[in-house]
């Protein structure tokens, strides 16, 4: 995925589309948005972040899993099947960008890119439904793609980089 910080208003469009689409109790979310405020006034610049799961090729949270119930799946989506998962937190606690959950039902939650909507052809819903369409979701490895050549085109970065996690969101500046 990859994020135009440009783009974004930070209206949370994104956020409630996953809500809606995965059924997310009230209360929680798989996603958010963050704001920046930098400077100094009156010279300020302000950016949002629309965040996630950043679906890492190198996995705290799939190490940490008891029971293997955090995994990565074909096309390196990072998911918790719910009915093995024992609620211990292991996997809340190992990832560095705050992106699971307990849900009230008794697992862990987080994005999943909306795979299900991916196995019908179709963009997350968050990436769907922004009216900036700063969101860009495909795949990396295919140079040909549109989310490989933004990267190529545009200085870009990934959060929190020192936790050394390789994620797979990145930001355009």
């Amino acid at each position: 995925m990859v994020i135009d910080t440009n783009k974004c208003v930070g209206c949370a469009d994104c956020v409630v589309a996953c809500q809606t689409e995965n059924n997310v109790p009230i209360g929680y979310s798989r996603d958010w948005i963050m704001e920046f405020v930098e400077g100094d006034f009156p010279k300020l610049s302000l950016h949002f972040e629309t965040q996630r799961c950043n679906h890492c090729d190198d996995t705290p949270c799939v190490r940490t899993c008891p029971t293997g119930a955090s995994h990565v799946a074909e096309g390196g989506i990072v998911k918790v099947t719910h009915n093995e998962c024992i609620g211990c937190g292991a996997c809340i606690e190992a990832c560095p960008y705050d992106a699971r959950y307990f849900h009230p039902d008794g697992y862990v939650d987080k994005c999943t890119f909306c795979d299900h909507r991916l196995e019908d052809g179709l963009d997350p819903a968050c990436v769907s439904v922004c009216p900036t369409e700063c969101m860009h979701f495909g795949d990396l490895d295919d140079p040909g793609s549109d989310v490989s050549k933004l990267l190529k085109e545009r200085d870009n970065y990934t959060i929190i980089p020192e936790a050394g996690t390789k994620p797979q969101i990145f930001y355009l500046k």
